[in-house]
């Protein structure tokens, strides 16, 4: 006959924190669900994996050519989607760069703007 209480103690002895229960209020780790919207979840390095798009672009033509003149389609197909992939991020990354000067042209311009006005207003003679 085994006595599965003495398995079940030896299991625990090794665990100090008290059985299954290993999260820890504040260690800095969350939870699936709270990366959504409105939380200060920043990645530590971001665009890091976004760089180089261009270069896996092509590195994943090159591979699905190979994959496809060695006679295996779904491979092949494979890393057309990973390509396509990695284009799409090219792309994204070319309209934030467009944003970004098309918010910059207009600032710069409003800041002319202000400016001359604040000039205007200066140069004129108060009653």
């Amino acid at each position: 006959m085994n006595n599965f209480k003495n398995n079940n103690n030896r299991r625990d002895r090794f665990k100090p924190n008290g059985g299954r229960n290993f999260r820890r209020g504040g260690n800095g780790h969350k939870s699936n669900g709270e990366f959504g919207n409105g939380s200060s979840f920043k990645r530590r390095h971001p665009g890091k994996n976004n760089q180089n798009a261009a270069k896996l672009v092509e590195k994943y033509n090159d591979l699905a050519r190979e994959a496809l003149s060695n006679g295996d389609k779904i491979l092949s197909e494979n890393y057309l989607q990973h390509s396509e992939h990695f284009s799409r991020i090219l792309i994204s990354q070319e309209n934030s760069r467009i944003n970004n000067v098309n918010e910059s042209e207009v600032n710069f311009s409003n800041q002319i703007k202000v400016e001359i006005e604040n000039k205007e207003t200066e140069d004129t003679p108060s009653k």
